[in-house]
């Protein structure tokens, strides 16, 4: 068997070790001759993973026909940072077979279209089986082989209980769904607030207001996928509350850090120029924003998550303004009327 990883990034190369050390055959392919030359110079020192070995039987190419047919992967992995993935899928789709089976890890939602980043696949990939495997789940951590717990979920049954075959180590625990929007909303959608958390903690409040957030948040997320379709078990589980746990908690995520250094007083610009990696929070809260309009879905985190990153609102102001609010019911359930 063989499996395709498309993107060298810390992703694709964490779960390239993952899959390698299991004994099966990967390709890593990326379209930076830089990222692709540095690995094999040295596969002992991977940059953002620190203790991690890119293991021998690795094969690294810049050739996408080679990568996606030649090799004749039973698997392609989509792993390219959420921006590049319609670009990237427009690059290989001559060279698909029609009856391939991929799995998008990237998480996102394209801010033109408001489409997930499987949806981009399939428009520019026909006759593809697709699914994503999402959840709380750190390269970093993953690279070193350190117990982690996803979610694979298609609307093919055979697809995501096949990949879940395919990454199922005694480390690695993959559970399947069908609910594919649900994991992809709460993989995409917890990155805004993560990144709230992080200006929460560089602002200096404490473990209450991060807690406040993310519950909150969480609720957010919950409101707009009920109405997108999704079911909330998922938004409750691994790719919804687990992986926002995960995000903005810890040092390990880009958007945490990112946000912290928002919080201290930096640019956004600054900030992820100092991060050095892609930031999915930033490019997921305009398309949050557009969301929660399209679909008439309050989500007042994310809103002035938008207006930080893009309306230079000062971070203070937005907690002030988030806390003074109209009183409420915390839940839809609770009819209480406040309206006098």
């Amino acid at each position: 068997m063989s499996v395709t990883v498309l993107g060298s990034g810390t992703w694709g190369t964490a779960l390239t070790i993952l899959l390698a050390n299991k004994g099966i055959k990967v390709v890593l392919w990326s379209k930076i001759p830089s990222e692709i030359e540095a690995l094999e110079a040295d596969r002992k020192n991977i940059k953002n993973l620190p203790g991690a070995v890119l293991p021998d039987s690795v094969e690294l190419t810049l050739d996408e026909k080679y990568a996606v047919n030649e090799s004749d992967p039973e698997l392609i992995v989509f792993a390219v940072a959420s921006p590049y993935v319609r670009n990237t899928a427009k690059l290989v789709a001559p060279y698909i077979r029609k009856d391939q089976m991929i799995v998008n890890v990237a998480k996102g939602i394209e801010e033109k279209s408001l489409k997930t980043i499987l949806e981009i696949i399939g428009e520019e990939i026909s006759g593809a089986t697709l699914a994503v495997l999402s959840g709380p789940s750190h390269a970093e951590e993953v690279s070193r082989l350190i117990p982690t717990t996803v979610v694979v979920a298609s609307t093919s049954e055979e697809a995501a209980k096949r990949i879940q075959d395919i990454f199922m180590t005694k480390t690695f625990r993959v559970y399947t769904s069908d609910d594919v929007i649900g994991v992809e909303l709460g993989g995409s959608l917890k990155n805004v607030i993560a990144l709230a958390a992080g200006m929460s903690d560089g602002l200096g409040y404490g473990d209450n207001t991060k807690a406040a957030l993310m519950t909150r948040g969480i609720a957010e997320i919950s409101r707009l996928g009920k109405k997108m379709g999704a079911n909330i078990e998922t938004l409750c589980g691994l790719s919804g509350v687990g992986d926002l746990f995960v995000t903005a908690t810890s040092h390990h995520s880009r958007n945490w850090n990112a946000g912290y250094l928002i919080g201290q007083g930096m640019s956004v610009e600054a900030a992820m120029e100092k991060v050095q990696q892609v930031v999915e929070g930033v490019f997921c809260a305009k398309a949050a924003k557009a969301l929660s309009e399209k679909y008439e879905v309050e989500m007042p985190i994310v809103s002035k998550v938008y207006d930080i990153l893009f309306n230079h609102k000062d971070v203070n102001e937005a907690v002030f303004e988030l806390f003074t609010r109209d009183k409420a019911n915390e839940h839809s359930s609770v009819d209480w009327d406040y309206t006098n």
